[in-house]
């Protein structure tokens, strides 16, 4: 390392040209292999009508998209931010680490010498830039070129390990529902219009979920339901209770409607907004990435954060069903057939089902950034390094984010995948690919022809008994359901069919 001339970079004026073809056709042959990959992948789901899962991989496209825009920008603008220069004091707070001046001051000699090989770059590079733009303002740029280097391969091994996390929890979760399916095939086998009464109490739904009343039965409830998502939370009554009353109350005029069916598309549909990034989730990022300081061990800290959150969500939807089994118990001693029990919002927090997707978005979005974070600073600058923290804040972590992926996968999103069908209304997925489609044309001809009769008739259109204007207002509110994808819960017509 004698010398100037080593410290030079070389230009392209200066590299043979081998090199640069052999390197573009690397970067080129990756990026058309995964771009036909994609595509593949694309036509395979569209072929067998797999909308929602195609729906997901465009998701996945976009989130490619907008990584290689954040690289682009962070490619053509490096240069204009290593020249935003400010004085050296700013950059001495907050530091995930301390300066190595200063731990040489404290003998950390082992700290120092771990840290040598990419001290002794950043070195090299101060050296090269000394006398650069802002050297000679007697002031130091905002963010090294290798710091933003490293930030631009996080970003991109965040999304990268959020997407897998994503499609893992899918996949594993989808098994264990997709077991099921046994069971409503069973229930296909057997009469749909039983008969006889139903002691409600000795019924095995209200025997496993009503504790009686009082507050202490309200504290065991609550402990009862935590406790239930770690084993069999979902049980073969609970599913044909479930089942049963979302039938009653949403589709009534069709008893063999295939609940599971209908459950894994709704899922299905879910996930596609789950796989990608939000806005309020880069948001989550910077503040975490502010929070990073030396001595404060946020990053261990913060792993608790989703693994709170995946325990109350899961012991909120035990303790919908609870409150389900809860209502009919109060209500009814006996009945005449089976056991129903009435969806309600009434049961979620803030009365919104949909928050519960929210959540679970932002735990598996968490859990993805603490295991990203992990992997890529080990890669970087090694497992040693001060910004890694000390191994009884690492292990911690790694067996929270272990927990989570598992309760997550195999129990969480099972609980959310027949839980969330509680609501007061149904989802769009209540249909076939074909039948949402007919429902959107047919929607927009009824609109455009009520829209020119009543142009035509003026006033008089409300008066008409022929009945068109019923239909015509039932179709579009059954096309609600189908158009609006940020809030599919829209209506709950009782004569809905598979």
């Amino acid at each position: 390392m004698a010398g100037g001339g080593e410290e030079a970079e070389t230009t392209l004026e200066f590299t043979p040209t081998w090199v640069v073809a052999a390197v573009c056709t690397v970067i080129v042959g990756i990026s058309l292999a995964v771009e036909r990959l994609l595509h593949y992948a694309g036509k395979y789901l569209k072929r067998k009508n797999q909308k929602p899962l195609y729906e997901a991989l465009q998701k996945v496209k976009e989130e490619l998209m907008l990584l290689g825009f954040i690289s682009l920008l962070l490619t053509v603008f490096q240069s204009s931010i290593f020249k935003i220069c400010v004085h050296e004091d700013i950059t001495r707070h907050l530091l995930p680490c301390k300066f190595p001046s200063e731990s040489s001051n404290e003998g950390e000699s082992s700290s120092n010498t771990a840290e040598t090989p990419s001290h002794s770059r950043r070195l090299l590079a101060e050296e090269a830039l000394g006398s650069g733009y802002c050297a000679r303002k007697n002031k130091v740029p905002l963010l090294s070129l290798e710091a933003l280097h490293h930030l631009h391969i996080f970003i991109f091994v965040l999304a990268i390990v959020h997407v897998t996390f994503c499609v893992l929890t899918v996949v594993f979760g989808g098994i264990k529902i997709r077991q099921w399916k046994r069971w409503e095939d069973s229930i296909a086998k057997d009469n749909y219009n039983a008969e006889g009464v139903t002691h409600v109490h000795q019924h095995e739904f209200i025997k496993g979920r009503f504790l009686g009343i009082g507050k202490n039965s309200v504290f065991l409830g609550w402990l009862h339901c935590f406790l239930k998502q770690f084993y069999g939370s979902v049980t073969k009554t609970d599913y044909m209770t479930l089942r049963i009353g979302f039938i009653m109350t949403h589709c009534r005029a069709n008893p063999k409607f295939n609940f599971h069916k209908y459950m894994i598309r709704a899922l299905e549909d879910d996930f596609k907004k789950v796989v990608g990034i939000s806005w309020y989730l880069w948001v989550f990022v910077v503040i975490f990435l502010l929070l990073n300081v030396n001595g404060w061990h946020t990053y261990f800290w913060i792993a608790f954060i989703p693994f709170v959150l995946l325990l109350a969500v899961g012991t909120k939807l035990e303790h919908v069903i609870s409150q389900l089994a809860h209502e009919v118990a109060e209500k009814h001693v006996a009945i005449e057939g089976d056991l129903v029990v009435q969806p309600s919002d009434d049961h979620f927090w803030f009365h919104r089902p949909r928050i519960v997707l929210f959540l679970i978005h932002f735990i598996l979005f968490q859990n993805a950034f603490e295991i990203a974070f992990f992997f890529w600073i080990w890669v970087q600058y090694g497992f040693d390094s001060c910004i890694m923290g000390q191994v009884r804040y690492i292990v911690p972590r790694l067996i929270i984010g272990v927990i989570i992926q598992v309760l997550c996968s195999y129990s969480t999103l099972p609980l959310y995948a027949i839980v969330t069908q509680m609501g007061t209304f149904f989802k769009k997925a209540i249909f076939d690919e074909h039948v949402q489609v007919g429902l959107i044309g047919w929607a927009q001809k009824a609109r455009m022809k009520k829209g020119l009769k009543g142009a035509t008739n003026g006033s008089g259109q409300g008066s008409s008994t022929d009945g068109s204007t019923v239909r015509v207002g039932v179709g579009l509110q059954m096309a609600k359901v189908v158009r609006k994808e940020a809030a599919p819960e829209e209506t709950q017509p009782t004569t809905a069919s598979q």
